[in-house]
């Protein structure tokens, strides 16, 4: 057991090192301005003290060149500290591509998680290292946070709507996963592991998880359950609704005149209260499914529109890890049961 308390946590990811770097700036810009200031302080109390109960200083006129000094080497370094805070900001918060997809559910007080492959968790989450891992997150009743502090990111998990974060681990461990932000008389226990494994490791992990069904899958019945193919055949033979097929990250054309991208959000916006954005062409005919389905059931719907793209033409997003040459069982993928 370490008896010493560490500077900073375990850095983990591709960004955690970009966040200790201009984390140190600060605080280096800072303790360097903290002593500058106070030794001036010091400087001038001792060199300018009243050495006579009557003596008068002397006049001291205003240097219009020590003013400018002053003012633009702060803005200079004001303005590094905003770009340099940009870049890594739009490094964590921009989700590439062809990352592993991950559905995570925040509810009081733990955190429910399902691979596109199927494999579900609580309170942990096995992934590989060396690879990309997109978190489609939200949360079943108040306010979240998503903290994983080797990794050095965070994201609110918020109800009601989607929120995303990535990261790509960079050594394998065990790292802790922390609720950020205030949700109840337990915030303090929601707490839980990002177990990262070697690709080899974590394919086996895989196979010896197989057998749930995948969202896709499950949102492929939910979607005929619901009755969704009556009106939003895939292909569109349902005739009152737009159609499903390749709408996912492309644009909408609005009844109001405008357009919106098909994400995550809008997908689940359509569902559990479809008249907020009218599809052109189409009328306000859909019933709302908010409180019929439940958070879950709405991330397997999404998983399954998601799913649904033109033949010869791949999903906008890799939601399955590519499986090694090593691998004894490959995991099915998100589509491989789609009929």
């Amino acid at each position: 057991m370490q008896s010493w308390i560490p500077l900073v946590p375990d850095s983990a990811s591709t960004v955690s090192w970009k966040v200790d770097a201009l984390y140190f700036y600060l605080s280096g810009v800072t303790l360097f301005f903290t002593l500058l200031i106070s030794g001036t302080l010091i400087f001038f109390v001792i060199r300018y003290r009243r050495r006579t109960p009557y003596e008068i200083p002397r006049p001291v006129a205003g240097s219009h060149k020590l003013e400018t000094v002053w003012t633009i080497i702060p803005f200079i370094i004001a303005m590094t500290m905003f770009a340099w805070g940009v870049t890594v900001y739009f490094d964590q918060y921009k989700p590439p591509q062809n990352a592993i997809e991950v559905y995570v559910v925040g509810k009081q007080w733990m955190w429910k998680l399902q691979h596109a492959t199927g494999q579900r968790e609580i309170n942990e989450l096995h992934v590989p290292v060396g690879r990309k891992i997109r978190l489609i997150m939200t949360s079943e009743d108040v306010i979240h946070d998503f903290f994983v502090p080797a990794f050095r990111t965070k994201a609110d998990v918020v109800p009601g709507r989607y929120t995303t974060m990535w990261f790509e681990a960079t050594k394998p461990g065990q790292y802790h996963l922390f609720c950020a932000e205030y949700c109840g008389m337990n915030h303090s226990g929601m707490t839980g592991t990002v177990i990262v494994m070697e690709p080899r490791d974590f394919d086996n992990w895989l196979s010896g998880n197989t057998g749930s069904t995948t969202p896709a899958t499950a949102g492929q019945q939910l979607y005929q359950t619901l009755g969704c193919a009556s009106c939003h055949g895939a292909n569109g033979e349902g005739g009152r609704g737009p159609a499903l097929v390749g709408t996912f990250g492309s644009q909408v054309n609005l009844a109001s005149g405008g357009t919106v991208t098909a994400d995550e959000g809008y997908i689940r916006e359509s569902i559990v209260n479809p008249q907020a954005k009218l599809v052109a062409g189409f009328g306000p005919i859909m019933p709302t499914f908010q409180g019929q389905v439940t958070e879950d059931q709405l991330v397997q719907l999404m998983a399954y529109i998601k799913s649904l793209h033109p033949p010869g033409t791949q999903t906008p997003a890799a939601t399955a890890p590519s499986p090694s040459p090593s691998r004894a069982v490959n995991a099915p993928s998100p589509t491989q049961n789609i009929k």
